[in-house]
């Protein structure tokens, strides 16, 4: 599909997208105002946890305890139904992430693990260097847009939640993250920049309605371990498994970038996580995950299980685009799909 020109951002909340399906709907029209009753328990466990529906459904949940949507007023955070509706989507998302990743591995099995390239060099960003056009790596930009304009906004709420090492750890990494603080080095602003110089909007929320479910539980995955205190330890291991497996693909994507003449300020973005993601890996591996564990190591299958669910979604994410793309399609969905 073609990707729209950039239009200014302003401070205003995204739109509310249209729904994809009963869920979804039910969710939009309560925040629009809408009375009547939310579906409960059999509408949500009948419905595909990685599919449209439930995706976007949890993201509008998600979205209000970050920026929220325009018109939709404050206090629809605390929505006691939104809230009961949300945990039965969490439920259905979670069960099936667990169910998808069984098995007594340790961290340190998962996280050596990813340090390993696979011979065939699989993985999205590997196919971009090879054989990525420049409208791919404008709509994997896209794609990934839903997450990395909050950048570690999700992480930060473990803080209040880790003590000692494992805070202070985090603390340390995160200052990096949020540019250290320069607001122009924070990684959401190198990542509204980065689309800037590729011609697209880099508007919060803008193209959500382009942007899929495979996408959407990647980001997803984050606010629902991220906003509950009894999955601190499954926030912790995706962290790693996040900052661990950057350096290499962050490599790799700045030079697909250079192979197409995207000019070096699409590239700052990479550049900069291939030099600070080195680094911390090794804290966050080091003192956050060892942290932790050192206080609470009845935690370890908690953090190897989002270590493990955070690469599945990614590699769901990656199958998803490199199907549609060699099938000679795009990787984004058509905006003009009303599903509600």
């Amino acid at each position: 599909m073609t990707i729209t020109a950039p239009r200014p951002a302003g401070a205003r909340a995204p739109a509310l997208p249209p729904a994809r399906g009963e869920l979804s709907a039910a969710v939009s029209g309560r925040l629009r105002g809408r009375p009547g009753a939310l579906p409960g328990p059999r509408a949500a466990a009948a419905a595909d946890p990685y599919g449209e529906d439930v995706q976007l459904a949890l993201h509008l949940c998600y979205e209000l305890h970050y920026r929220g949507f325009d018109g939709v007023p404050d206090a629809a955070e605390w929505d006691p139904d939104l809230l009961r509706l949300r945990a039965l989507l969490e439920e259905r998302f979670e069960g099936a992430l667990r169910e998808a990743c069984p098995g007594p591995a340790t961290p340190d099995e998962v996280f050596d693990a990813l340090l390993t390239e696979p011979p065939d060099g699989r993985g999205v960003s590997r196919h971009l260097l090879r054989h990525g056009t420049l409208e791919q790596l404008r709509e994997y930009a896209v794609l990934r847009s839903v997450h990395q304009l909050r950048e570690s906004d999700p992480q930060a709420w473990m803080l209040p939640r880790l003590r000692g090492r494992a805070k202070a750890g985090l603390v340390t990494v995160l200052y990096d993250e949020f540019g250290c603080g320069r607001e122009e080095r924070a990684h959401a602003r190198l990542y509204a920049d980065l689309m800037s110089a590729l011609g697209l909007d880099p508007g919060y929320g803008r193209y959500l309605p382009e942007v899929g479910a495979p996408a959407l539980a990647v980001a997803n995955v984050m606010s629902l371990f991220g906003l509950h205190r009894a999955r601190r330890g499954a926030l912790v291991g995706h962290f790693a498994a996040l900052e661990i497996g950057s350096p290499p693909a962050a490599s790799w994507h700045a030079a697909a970038l250079r192979r197409c003449g995207a000019g070096e300020a699409a590239v700052r973005y990479y550049d900069e996580h291939v030099e600070a993601d080195a680094v911390h890996e090794q804290l966050v591996r080091r003192e956050v995950v060892g942290g932790l564990l050192a206080e609470e190591p009845g935690l370890a299958p908690d953090v190897a299980f989002g270590a493990r669910a955070t690469v599945l979604l990614d590699d769901a994410l990656a199958t998803s685009a490199i199907r549609a793309w060699r099938s000679g399609a795009g990787a984004l969905r058509p905006t003009s799909e009303e599903e509600a």
